[in-house]
This record gives structure tokens, C-alpha cells and sequence, in this order.
């Protein structure tokens, strides 16, 4: 997942984040394949820069979240969103009240927020634990599928999550236009240009600081095989389900380039799902890991916690638990959500 800092959203369409996309590339249109072929890549994850600058006063962040029965996923989350500069001060400072627009009442921001006050209350102490029951109770009745009080899966709640955020602090009403919208085409546009275009009439519905620090484009690009040409599509996405390689092309342990570079690798389509009908320029960005959800046990049965970055080192988050944790203990087999934020240098990625 990523978080926010530098640049804008029109901007940040145009500097394509390279290190997340395959570096094989497109094939030139004079390649002769005999297969049509689908390629999907990241067009860049769509990050703004900070706008609050009231100075806040927050404590130390290490705070525990009691478990209230079962809920270890939603504990583990919070700490990972609580550890979102960017989110954590919107939510502290209540800027969503003049922002939005969205019909919907703001009730589950209002509960998310005042957990977040609780667990950076500059008074109190770190032996503090903060009960998310009544952002629970709230979060249940928006999305009622978590009824009950059964272990759910922390990344289909963090989505769950997310969404109904970005719902009540869209800064549109969601008023949809009457009569099908036309196709429009951008052939003749690079291919920045044409993710800039799309991007910018997907913020005309939707428009919050949830899309400003988690939404990012996804590009698939058909190429066919009857008359070389490129047809590209690009989807919203707030989060990546990354394959896992059997091993690393470099040997030894598997890196998040080794997934990404599987997750965007081509795919060759059959003739029955062949289509019928340019090159991304992208340029390098680095991204630093700065929370982690991990989940132990089985698929079943297990637990959840998260590791966070601090100003002075991580902490690990267990429920009501917050001990530190040396940075080489975050590479285990555990790790289930990783969430990270553009750094302000420009870089390879890291592995």
C-alpha cells in the first residue's frame, strides 16, 4: 500500500514509477509474435503532498489497541493506517468536515479519527491501550458482513475499510450523469498523457483523501498479433495482490521486485480471448516500507499483528502489546500486507 509524499495528482501521473513495472518492456510493433499478447503494469501510484500545516501535538504513537473479541485483524490495520502521516493528521485535524461533499454522514470517520486521537494522545502514557470498540460497532453497521464476532481477513477489511471512508469524505456527491457516457479515445496520445486523461475523469466522481494517499493506475496494454498494434486500459486500484515466484531470479531469498516482475510479466492469450484490434515512458521512484500486517497460524485459524516505523526504529504491535523491534526482524514469512510511501529521493527500489 502506498502512502503520500511529493508532488501532485496530475504530476505524479506523468512521473510513472518504473522500479514497479517489468523491466522487459513492450515488444516493438514490428515484432512478429503469433500470439496476441496482454501486458499489465503499474502506471504510477498517484500521491499528493501534505497540505496540513497546523502543528500538531502527538504523543508517542505507541499505543495498544485492545482486542474486543476476535479482532486482531482490525487492530493490526489501524496501527498500520495510524502510522500514515498523511492520514493520520487529516483524520486529527477533522479536514474532512470542510472538505466533503458526499451526502453520507461522516460517522465511521468520526469513530476512525477518535481512535486515532486516542493512540497519539500527547497525554498519555505508552502503558495507554485505546478500546476501538465503538469504531467496530460503527464499522459493522456500515459494512454488515462483518457481523459477529469470527476472525476476518485483514486485507478484505482494510478494503472494506477504505472504501466506506472514501465514501463519506468524497469531496463530489457522486451524482452520477444521465445517459451512457461515450468511449473516448486517446490513440494519439502518449501513453502519460492518456493515464493523465483517465485519471482525471476518474476524480471527477471520485475525488478524497483516501484516493489521494492509496489510489494508484493500473495499465493492461493488448498487443495484436493481426495488426501490431497497442490497446491499453487503465484501472483504479488501492491495493496489489502480489504473486509469490517458486525462487529469485538472482537465487537465495524472493525480493518485492521478484513479485512485481511476475505480476507484470506478459501473458500470451489463446484464440478464442484474442483481440480484435506505445511504449510507457516512465521514470524511477523509490518507495520505503514503513508498516507491515503480519498474520500468523493457518488459513483458518491465526493472528494478526503489525510492525510500524517509528521517528527512532519500529515497534511491533500486538493488540495491547507495543514492544521495539529491530529493523532485521521485519523479513519473516509472516508479512500478509506491506504499506509504503514514496520517498523523496529518486532511486532504484529497494530490496
Amino acid at each position: 500500500m502506498p502512502g503520500a509524499t511529493g508532488g501532485n495528482a496530475e504530476g505524479s501521473c506523468q512521473a510513472l514509477c518504473q522500479v514497479l513495472i517489468s523491466q522487459n518492456g513492450l515488444q516493438r510493433e514490428t515484432t512478429d509474435i503469433s500470439q496476441s499478447v496482454l501486458y499489465t503494469s503499474l502506471m504510477g501510484l498517484l500521491l499528493v503532498t501534505d497540505k496540513e500545516k497546523e502543528q500538531l501535538n502527538l504523543g508517542s504513537g505507541r499505543v495498544g489497541l485492545r482486542n474486543v473479541g476476535n479482532t486482531c485483524f482490525l487492530n493490526a490495520v489501524v496501527q498500520c493506517l495510524s502510522h500514515t502521516p498523511g492520514l493520520r493528521d487529516y483524520c486529527l485535524l477533522k479536514s474532512y468536515r470542510q472538505e466533503k461533499s458526499s451526502k453520507e454522514d461522516a460517522k465511521l470517520m468520526e469513530a476512525f479519527s477518535q481512535v486515532l486521537a486516542g493512540l497519539w494522545d500527547a497525554d498519555g502514557g505508552e502503558n495507554t491501550v485505546v478500546n476501538p470498540r465503538q469504531f467496530y460497532s460503527t464499522f459493522k453497521e456500515t459494512v454488515p458482513c462483518f457481523s459477529g464476532y469470527s476472525q476476518q481477513d485483514a486485507q478484505e477489511f482494510l478494503r472494506f475499510l477504505l472504501d466506506r471512508l472514501h465514501n463519506e469524505i468524497n469531496r463530489h456527491s457522486c451524482v452520477r450523469r444521465p445517459g451512457k457516457e461515450p468511449v473516448q479515445k486517446y490513440a494519439k496520445f502518449r501513453l502519460s498523457e492518456e493515464a493523465a486523461a483517465m485519471w482525471k475523469k476518474h476524480l471527477e466522481r471520485d475525488d478524497s483523501r483516501i484516493v489521494d494517499l492509496f489510489s494508484g493506475q493500473l495499465r493492461s496494454s493488448l498487443h495484436c498479433s493481426v495488426c501490431s498494434h497497442y490497446s491499453n486500459t487503465f484501472d483504479v486500484f488501492c491495493d496489489l495482490s502480489l504473486p509469490m515466484p517458486k525462487r529469485s531470479s538472482l537465487g537465495g531469498g524472493v525480493s518485492l521486485r521478484d513479485c512485481l516482475d511476475l505480476f507484470s510479466q506478459e501473458e500470451r492469450l489463446d484464440q478464442e480471448n484474442a483481440p480484435v484490434g506505445p511504449q510507457p515512458v516512465v521514470g524511477a521512484v523509490l518507495y520505503d516500507l514503513y508498516a507491515v500486517c503480519n498474520h500468523s497460524g493457518t488459513v483458518n485459524m491465526g493472528h494478526y499483528t503489525a510492525c510500524c516505523r517509528e521517528d527512532d526504529g519500529w515497534c511491533f504491535y500486538n493488540d495491547s502489546s507495543v514492544t521495539p523491534v529491530s529493523e532485521s526482524q521485519l523479513q519473516t514469512n509472516q508479512a500478509y500486507v506491506l504499506f509504503y510511501q514514496r520517498s523523496n529521493s529518486n532511486s532504484t527500489l529497494r530490496k
